[in-house]
């Protein structure tokens, strides 16, 4: 797992800023980072040419106030307590498209991305266009969220993406200053069918537990935990619905982080991410969530996708 050391912030025009920038700061303070780049997409600059010919700074004018607004909120509320570089990108376009395209030439390890969930709005579709076609990690914050790191979730199938994403909670509650509480949940089953084992519903669950713990030592004997003292957990599903055990765990323990490894292991899959990340970014929860993919891993399919981003 390489680590964190180019960060891109996707801004706006909005009270969302504030939080933001704190949490850039937080994670800055929590990973190796070395670079920061503070990013806007201005929309709603399609002006006809007629326009353009009587006002032909218009443009320009817009980009140059949406750069001083932008800084401005950097530097009330970008408080970090190491020095990294910083840097900031405001340009026009789509939305999507055009933060694809700043973070690409950034070469960014990790972007962050903020997500309104008491309204219907932009942030959580950009949010989930960012995690498919995005060639680096993604941290989804929830509007009015404060940063700290007291707990992490790590939802676990044992798969490679698991691993990248124990490797990252690790990273982080390594370089934190306090004891941090890192807990992963794996979600079992009982399989169709059980009942010809002669076993009643109950005692092949339990068969099933005791194989996930197996497989449970067998995963974490794989990674080097850095001293972080990692706690499993294990939960049945009951309703043949394993997000929503997921959600569930989270709603009654309150992470700090949920933090899930993408899906990207071919052109198509990277497409969706797989379906757990997506139906956490949809989730109406207002806790952090942390997509980690390796970086560059999309490459190859980004420049067709740019020509579908909106």
């Amino acid at each position: 797992m390489e680590p964190i050391k180019t960060i891109s912030v996707c801004l706006d025009h909005s009270n969302m800023n504030e939080t933001l920038i704190k949490f850039s700061s937080f994670i800055v303070d929590n990973s190796l980072a070395e670079k920061i780049y503070f990013i806007n997409a201005i929309k709603n600059l399609d002006i006809p040419k007629e326009v353009l010919k009587e006002f032909p700074n218009i443009k320009k004018n817009a980009i140059k106030e949406r750069t001083a607004f932008i800084k401005n909120e950097v530097e009330k509320h970008f408080k970090p307590q190491k020095k990294v570089s910083i840097d900031f990108t405001i340009k026009e376009g789509r939305e999507a498209k055009t933060i694809l395209d700043i973070i690409g030439l950034n070469k960014s390890d990790l972007t962050i991305v903020g997500k309104k969930i008491t309204t219907e709005s932009e942030g959580g579709v950009l949010a989930l266009r960012l995690a498919r076609r995005a060639a680096c990690s993604l941290l989804i914050v929830p509007e009015d969220t404060a940063p700290k790191m007291d707990k992490i979730l790590l939802p676990v199938d044992f798969s490679d993406n698991a691993k990248l994403s124990v490797q990252r909670a690790i990273e982080m509650a390594a370089l934190h200053e306090h004891k941090v509480e890192v807990l992963t949940q794996h979600v079992y089953s009982v399989p169709t069918g059980y009942h010809y084992s002669g076993k009643t519903h109950k005692e092949f669950a339990e068969i099933m537990k005791t194989h996930a713990k197996t497989d449970y030592d067998a995963f974490i004997n794989r990674i080097d935990t850095k001293g972080v003292t990692i706690k499993p957990t294990f939960n049945l599903d009951k309703n043949d619905n394993i997000i929503s055990d997921i959600i569930d765990r989270a709603r009654d323990i309150h992470p700090d982080f949920i933090i899930a490894g993408a899906k990207g292991r071919t052109a198509a899959s990277a497409l969706f991410i797989g379906s757990f990340a997506e139906k956490l970014i949809h989730a109406e929860m207002p806790f952090p969530i942390f997509i980690v993919r390796p970086k560059g891993q999309n490459a190859g399919i980004i420049d067709y996708l740019k020509k579908f981003s909106k």
